[in-house]
């Protein structure tokens, strides 16, 4: 499956399920863990399980099963490998104390500095 069409699915999932802030920042060029990072938050513990659930359930069907899953179970962030694609779903506390977007965000020009 091509990039586009699982950030594509992977989007579709968690909007579905009313992911809050879905949001794609493509990381290529700034890390060769992935292509792109897909941020998107939960409003609760469950929200975020039942989020993350959802995309890897989706992916499997789609054929593209996870490579890992991390923080899975009791959780406020749990992220879901898919090789090109990291899938980070977090609660709202959380996304505002790591601030991913800023940190794969930051232009060349600043963090040259």
């Amino acid at each position: 499956m091509q990039c586009h069409d699982l950030s594509k699915l992977v989007q579709t999932a968690l909007d579905d399920l009313k992911g809050i802030d879905i949001l794609e920042i493509d990381v290529r060029g700034k890390t060769s863990i992935a292509d792109l990072m897909i941020i998107a938050t939960g409003t609760s513990i469950r929200h975020v399980r039942s989020l993350a659930d959802s995309v890897r359930s989706r992916c499997k069907e789609a054929g593209q099963a996870p490579l890992g899953v991390e923080g899975d179970g009791q959780s406020d962030w749990v992220l879901v490998d898919l090789g090109d694609i990291i899938v980070h779903v977090m609660t709202d506390e959380k996304r505002e104390f790591y601030a991913l977007e800023k940190l794969w965000t930051v232009t060349s020009e600043a963090s040259a500095i």
